[in-house]
């Protein structure tokens, strides 16, 4: 298997991503093409026998416009992984870069499955037993219930196939588990799923996501968007709130001590950087949208779950799913 990483994608690259790269290659047994600009690229790789230096000539910059740059600048790191994908020369690729751009590249040049609408970003969320998954989490900030109903069926698949989950619990995010509940997105979205998706449960509230009521959470990318950033915020939040109150005391310093280690496993449980990326549900290919903040582990476990869902063949069977509807 040969995965595209976009080495110049990220806050940190390209000294973290092609760390990152190097820890997935040993680990996974994968071989990777690290895309990026010779001379910032060649010196980090150390004659690592499975990273190979796939040069370009331009960088999609944060705060470009998506679309634009990638038609604008097709030499860049992110139009090369996804064109690399596109002519069979890698089985996927992933980028902590540009979210949009990323988008854009796999639109413009991998292209959508046939009968999916709208391509859909994901987002795996810790729950009180294991995890879920969440999405629209902002590939689409307006949606139609037509997209819900799809985002709803891949959702199914990938729980299927990428987590485990051989019946998975299927629900809309709403402000109230009722069915009445919800702003006419929601509610339209709910009649439609109601007896056509195996496993749709209705509605959910936030606090049941982590209650672990469902497998797959589905709302429009606005509400997605904020939602997973708020829950990131409020984790932060938490534990810099710990670690600054605890140690004022002689007594907060000794029950830290003797608590570091179970609030250790359960800041790791809700680290970002263990999912590593998801997955942009609907392209015909395989790409996996990374954080932008992604260090060396968050890079490593993002050519993780690329290499997951090339072996399960995501691709092809989310194309039967929609065959089948």
């Amino acid at each position: 298997m040969r995965i595209a990483v976009d080495a110049m994608g990220g806050d940190h690259a390209p000294e973290e991503i092609v760390k990152g790269a190097a820890q997935a290659a040993e680990e996974y047994g994968v071989d990777i093409s690290l895309v990026g600009l010779p001379h910032a690229v060649h010196p980090l790789l150390d004659s690592h026998p499975r990273l190979q230096l796939v040069p370009c000539t331009q960088v999609i910059a944060m705060d470009e416009h998506p679309a634009q740059a990638v038609r604008n600048k097709p030499d860049s790191s992110i139009a090369v992984c996804a064109r690399m994908c596109k002519e069979g020369r890698a089985d996927g690729w992933t980028s902590a870069g540009n979210s949009g751009a990323v988008m854009a590249a796999a639109l413009l040049i991998q292209g959508r499955i046939r009968g999916i609408e709208r391509p859909a970003l994901g987002s795996i969320v810790p729950t009180q037993d294991g995890f879920a998954y969440f999405l629209d989490v902002g590939a689409n900030v307006d949606s139609k219930p037509e997209y819900l109903v799809q985002f709803a069926a891949m959702g199914a698949v990938y729980a299927r196939e990428m987590l485990g989950r051989p019946e998975p619990r299927v629900a809309l995010l709403s402000n109230g588990e009722e069915e009445g509940k919800g702003d006419e997105l929601v509610r339209e979205t709910t009649r439609r799923l109601k007896g056509s998706l195996p496993g749709f449960i209705g509605n959910v509230e936030p606090k049941d996501v982590y209650g672990a009521k469902a497998d797959v959470v589905v709302a429009d990318g606005f509400v997605g968007n904020v939602a997973i950033k708020m829950a990131e915020a409020t984790a932060d939040f938490l534990f810099r709130s710990l670690r600054d109150e605890i140690p004022r005391t002689l007594s907060g310093k000794v029950g830290g001590a003797l608590i570091r280690p179970r609030v250790r496993k359960i800041r790791d449980r809700i680290d970002w950087r263990e999912f590593g990326g998801a997955p942009l549900l609907g392209i015909d290919g395989i790409a996996v949208v990374a954080h932008g903040r992604s260090d060396a582990r968050a890079m490593k476990n993002a050519v993780r779950v690329t290499r997951d869902a090339v072996r399960n063949e995501l691709v092809a069977k989310i194309r039967a799913e929609v065959g089948k509807a």
